[in-house]
């Protein structure tokens, strides 16, 4: 495979928890866990001969690239789509793109149709047909392509999990990939609990030496999270 596991703290690789991942995609931590454990860790991991999570302050922790194809593959099974269809779609473009992380490859995300409750990966002439028992919300795959920005490789390298038009941004070579105000170090994690101190917010904007929407798109976020 071109891109190997992300299951260690490496610089570049980001480091993301199982609540994290949960918080920063709102998602249900159950479910967050079982997949990590049953799916990612076991099946496909059995097959691709190793692990994408590693043990970290007695949970587990994953890389950027698994936290994008999170975000996919819970839709699919949102949508109805059974498990085992959607990991043999994985095992399939992870074949064709040589990548352990196929639902963060541009043009993967960028091919799924739907006519309802069929999903459609159209790739380079084949197509793997996903049958869903729920309406599948396709909208919100094109909102989060739109969020996403890709490498040279064509791979996800930059989450906005607000959306580009606000600050908050999700880039593995900044803090190990934890939200941070988009063009600094600063976590937004750390602006929140300023806020949540009762330091004004003009205050909070003056001391980063940002503006008051950057803190306002902080606190925005982890009250979404919340």
């Amino acid at each position: 495979m071109i891109n190997k596991f992300e299951n260690k703290l490496q610089l570049g690789n980001g480091i993301y928890t199982t609540s994290e991942i949960a918080q920063i995609l709102q998602m249900p931590y159950n479910k967050v866990h079982l997949w990590i454990n049953k799916y990612w860790d076991g099946e496909l991991g059995k097959v691709y001969e190793g692990n994408y999570s590693w043990n970290i302050d007695k949970t587990k922790a994953v890389g950027f690239h698994t936290l994008v194809e999170f975000s996919v593959m819970m839709q699919f099974a949102e949508a109805g789509v059974n498990t085992r269809q959607v990991l043999n779609a994985h095992k399939e473009l992870a074949k064709k793109f040589k990548t352990h992380f196929p639902f963060a490859q541009k043009k993967v995300l960028e091919n799924i149709h739907t006519d309802g409750k069929k999903i459609f990966l159209s790739i380079n002439g084949d197509t793997i047909t996903l049958d869903g028992s729920k309406q599948f919300n396709l909208s919100f795959i094109k909102v989060f392509f739109k969020n996403l920005e890709f490498d040279g490789d064509l791979l996800a390298s930059r989450y906005w999990p607000m959306g580009k038009t606000h600050k908050i941004v999700c880039d593995p070579h900044h803090k190990f990939g934890q939200p941070v105000i988009e063009g600094t170090n600063i976590q937004a994690e750390a602006i929140y609990k300023m806020y949540k101190a009762k330091e004004p917010i003009s205050f909070i904007a003056l001391l980063y030496e940002i503006s008051e929407d950057k803190v306002k798109d902080a606190v925005k976020f982890f009250r979404q999270a919340a």
